[in-house]
């Protein structure tokens, strides 16, 4: 989609948010079209054109009723904004348009690039992230929110089964025939793994699924979540894969997985997450973004190797049972 009509949908949506005082600005154009605008009393906020047929109306609506409740439980989280009418979502053209509060900050970095700092700055960032997981995961058990049926769940069949949630990662076309069928050997093996723990779906409640560097910000007030697009139900220690697996070739990734844990426990009030337990979550986050760049990108595009082979390193290691976090 062209930036023209995109703006056109975004005019439209400000209206309905009585957001007209300044021309947005163009964020990101990705699958969501995210712009900031400037509501009627000046304050900045984030306008999401959510991209067609990934979540339904009632979905956004759920992740927003999730939201405001994390915030009004002071978690650093972007609060969602009431339109004139009091919903939290309109309809523009082909797009559910939503609004949520600006979060100043910046993010803690990119796919793209290395962390920045030295090995005890990046575990010092990673403790924080674990802290900030840990917090949401707390107050999201507090608010003992009902489950929206039209969420994801990111549970065995939504991570392993037949459909994933994110595409069939063993039919990505980077991968041979043998590493198809190793990464289907431990795609049964952590399969049988998660269902033996007891209970069987170990802790299990409402996740973000998406903490990625770019979706935490650092800002005046220290770390704050945004993107709540994948959020739904799920392992919580997910969470804690998909902050670890960006760093997977970084040279202070045993540190840093300590960190995370060691972070994540505190907040928790429980003992620090096994290298097992987060070996396997990162795999399985490492699973799903092999499936997601599928349909993202053309069969020869380097990614789609890059991700094969994140999904192979760490398949390699949980079948042979070594990890690569210390």
């Amino acid at each position: 989609m062209t930036n023209d009509p995109a703006l056109g949908m975004a005019g439209q949506a400000c209206a309905f948010w009585r957001a007209t005082a300044r021309p947005p600005r163009l964020i990101k154009a990705r699958e969501n079209i995210v712009y900031q605008i400037w509501l009627a009393d000046g304050r900045p906020a984030a306008l999401r054109l959510h991209r067609p047929g990934y979540q339904s109306e009632g979905a956004i609506r759920a992740e927003l009723d999730w939201t405001a409740e994390l915030a009004r439980l002071g978690q650093p989280v972007p609060p969602p904004v009431a339109g004139h009418d009091g919903g939290w979502t309109c309809t523009v053209a082909n797009r559910v348009a939503s609004v949520v509060g600006w979060r100043d900050g910046a993010a803690i970095g990119a796919s793209d690039r290395r962390l920045d700092g030295d090995a005890a700055a990046q575990a010092g960032l990673f403790d924080r992230i674990g802290q900030l997981v840990g917090g949401i995961h707390n107050a999201s058990d507090r608010i003992g929110f009902a489950r929206a049926p039209d969420r994801p769940r990111w549970d065995i069949d939504g991570l392993l089964g037949d459909a994933p949630l994110w595409g069939c990662f063993w039919q990505n076309p980077a991968l041979t025939g043998p590493e198809a069928d190793l990464i289907n050997a431990a795609r049964a093996s952590a399969r049988r793994w998660l269902q033996g723990q007891t209970p069987p779906t170990g802790d299990f409640g409402l996740i973000h699924a998406d903490v990625l560097r770019e979706n935490v910000l650092d800002g005046p007030d220290g770390l704050a979540l945004i993107d709540f697009d994948d959020s739904g139900y799920g392992f919580r220690l997910y969470d804690l894969g998909t902050a670890l697996v960006q760093s997977l070739e970084e040279p202070h990734l045993p540190l840093l997985a300590r960190a995370l844990a060691r972070g994540y426990g505190a907040a928790r009030g429980t003992a620090a997450p096994d290298l097992q337990s987060l070996t396997l979550f990162t795999l399985l986050r490492a699973m799903a973004s092999c499936g997601w760049i599928v349909t993202r990108a053309h069969p020869h595009d380097p990614r789609q190797r890059f991700y094969a082979e994140r999904a192979l390193s760490l398949a390699r290691h949980w079948l042979a049972g070594t990890t690569p976090l210390g």
